[in-house]
């Protein structure tokens, strides 16, 4: 039988004390949410102040949402769509010119299902330079999506994304290159 009240987080799981957790969510509730949408550098600066890297012009919806902002870094030009979800219980590193469309959940922590005290844990999750996942897609703890790959809308992603491939369904294989349109 599962035994939730032997469940114990393990030591500094968090990666900040208690009340910076706190200062974090508060923030991100009143100061972060709720500024216009325009305000794109203001969110990236609330977000460096509490410890993510954020590359230049980088745009972040207010309504997406980050665990803990000190375990993510997003590369120049990336894209936040609204209502995202960075579960950050790890790191999330996102490169530049990548994009996280609306409504789409990035994982990177979850429960042991064989443990009978519910032990948490916690792998990084990565997103490679021009990647696209697309709206309301799940990306599972330690997963990598390389260079330019895809994740189609309502996919989950449970392992590694192979650079310039596109990938959809549930769970997510590939399905074709992609390809890019000749520049002018």
């Amino acid at each position: 039988m599962q035994r939730l009240d032997k469940f114990r987080l393990p030591s500094n799981f968090r990666g900040r004390s208690g009340i910076q957790c706190q200062l974090w969510w508060i923030a991100q509730s009143s100061l972060f949410s709720l500024s216009p949408q325009f305000m794109y550098g203001w969110r990236s600066f609330l977000l460096r102040l509490f410890g993510a890297k954020i590359g230049k012009n980088v745009i972040i919806r207010p309504s997406a949402r980050i665990t803990y902002p000190w375990k993510l870094t997003i590369g120049d030009y990336a894209w936040i769509g609204d209502n995202v979800e960075l579960y950050t219980l790890a790191e999330i590193n996102i490169a530049a010119h990548a994009v996280v469309s609306q409504r789409s959940y990035l994982c990177t922590g979850s429960h042991d299902p064989s443990s009978r005290t519910f032990s948490i844990y916690a792998k990084p999750i990565n997103v490679g330079e021009g990647a696209w996942i697309a709206t309301d897609v799940f990306i599972a703890p330690g997963t990598t999506i390389e260079k330019n790959a895809i994740i189609g809308a309502r996919s989950t992603l449970l392992s590694d994304a192979k650079e310039g491939l596109i990938y959809v369904g549930s769970p997510a294989k590939p399905i074709k290159q992609r390809t890019f349109e000749d520049e002018p």
